[in-house]
């Protein structure tokens, strides 16, 4: 299995970018063969070092992610999110 972690630190933190971001993100649910799992996490404590939102996904191999990362229905999520965010890091790993 392949699990995808994405962090995202929004530009403006405010309940109507989070709503944006989360609707936005949950689309990918059922919308892509590939995305066995998602789950999308708000951040609560607001530290300095917090990350606004996170999103977890998981496939079954490599390719999975590769067709993800290009499909159709992932490319306007990723030009919301950067419209949305000052900054993003991501973490691919196999488990």
């Amino acid at each position: 299995m392949i699990k995808h972690i994405v962090l995202f630190k929004l530009t403006e933190k405010n309940p109507e970018n989070i709503e944006k971001a989360v609707r936005s993100l949950k689309s990918l649910d059922g919308n892509i063969e590939t995305l066995k799992y998602l789950e999308i996490g708000i951040d609560y404590k607001g530290s300095d070092r917090s990350y606004d939102l996170s999103l977890t996904a998981h496939f079954d191999h490599r390719e999975g992610l590769e067709i993800y990362a290009t499909h159709k229905n992932h490319l306007p999520v990723v030009d919301v999110m950067r419209s949305l965010c000052q900054s993003s890091i991501v973490v691919d790993y196999e488990c």
